[in-house]
């Protein structure tokens, strides 16, 4: 591998629209107490990373450490990130309180463990659907 692979390989998209958000909640899911993890092959060649943080863990002020942490995580962990595949974080409460050391190392294992073939627990499906069909 070259010098410009590796660095290609650090480097992370951000996911921005809802069409990408959606698209990745039909991929393969992988989950740790501080946050879950959702992975898609994309069109990309480049990985692409998004994360979403709802109102039910906290106030504006923690909401946006829980992203900075998950952002740092992230980037500490960009070399094992697939390229041609798209990431989303889910974060939970306990991704404000763990040390940092474990959010990189439960991340690490979720990448790959979404990416392992030989877990049963990976969703081949499409995502949830609709709920109620209309006639």
């Amino acid at each position: 591998m070259t010098a410009e692979q590796s660095t290609r390989q650090a480097t992370l998209r951000r996911l921005k629209r809802r069409a990408q958000f959606l698209n990745a909640a039909r991929g393969n899911r992988a989950g740790r107490s501080a946050f879950g993890l959702q992975a898609v092959p994309s069109r990309e060649p480049d990985p692409g990373i998004g994360f979403t943080v709802t109102k039910k863990v906290g106030n504006s002020p923690q909401r946006n450490r829980i992203k900075r942490r998950l952002r740092a995580a992230a980037a500490a962990c960009a070399r094992d990130f697939v390229p041609g595949h798209d990431y989303v974080l889910l974060a939970r409460r306990e991704a404000i309180s763990q040390p940092f050391t474990k959010l990189v190392a439960d991340l690490g294992g979720l990448i790959a463990r979404v990416h392992d073939t030989k877990l049963s627990d990976n969703r081949k499906s499409p995502g949830r659907g609709q709920r109620n069909p209309r006639p």
